[in-house]
């Protein structure tokens, strides 16, 4: 009986651990980005703030606060930055322990324009991450994105457009400590969405996207402010 109670304790808490993520129930992550330049030097500063729920509000998923310092070399077509980033992510349900992480990140930005309407840009970032009760780790990650302008040819004022892109993300070292691996693939987002230029400072965008870890797949709606000033 002792023996029946232990493998049906163990099921249970494996099912639990397994099932934490409703995949079904679509979230929602509230995105602030800005940009600046400072007039007359190659220097900037870049970042984004984040609010990641599990649903569409009242269940944490993350906090995320990002800022880093931009370089753009001269006719190298490339924007460069140094930054880090504090994440405090929230378990799924209606626990509301949470762990924390800090990052620093190297990252290159390399826009490019195919005919008169393909807007691409590739984003290569590099993370060294200092995840709570966790050895240090760290992460590559590759970003696709596509702007497709509907009525110009480019991100003017008033232009709506479509928005796609597709970020992977591979782990770097596999042992995190206390006996435990990690996967080789971390994650995958896939995101479709729709745009609005508001005037040369503000943008609006707003749409899908679907994240894939090896335990779980869950859709987000994304809403997002882009900033440059």
């Amino acid at each position: 009986m002792r023996i029946c109670i232990l493998f049906l304790s163990i099921f249970l808490l494996a099912n639990k651990s397994y099932s934490q993520v409703v995949e079904n129930q679509t979230g929602a992550w509230y995105m602030y980005f800005y940009n600046h330049q400072f007039k007359n030097l190659q220097w900037g500063i870049q970042g984004d703030f984040q609010h990641r729920d599990w649903q569409v509000l009242g269940d944490q998923e993350q906090l995320l606060l990002r800022s880093g310092i931009t370089f753009t070399p001269k006719d190298a077509g490339v924007l460069l930055t140094l930054g880090i980033a504090n994440i405090t992510s929230g378990q799924f349900g209606e626990s509301d322990d949470t762990s924390n992480e800090n990052r620093i990140y190297q990252e290159a930005l390399l826009p490019q324009k195919i005919g008169n309407r393909l807007l691409i840009t590739h984003r290569f970032r590099y993370e060294q991450r200092f995840v709570e009760s966790q050895d240090f780790r760290t992460r590559y990650r590759y970003n696709l994105f596509i702007n497709i302008p509907f009525n110009a040819k480019d991100l003017s004022a008033k232009t709506m457009y479509g928005a796609f892109y597709n970020e992977l993300f591979i782990n770097g070292e596999r042992t995190i400590g206390d006996g435990k691996e990690v996967e080789l693939f971390d994650r995958n987002r896939s995101y479709f969405g729709l745009g609005y230029v508001l005037n040369k400072s503000v943008r609006f965008q707003v749409g899908y996207m679907m994240q894939t870890t090896n335990a779980w797949s869950k859709g987000q709606l994304q809403f997002s402010m882009h900033h440059n000033f």
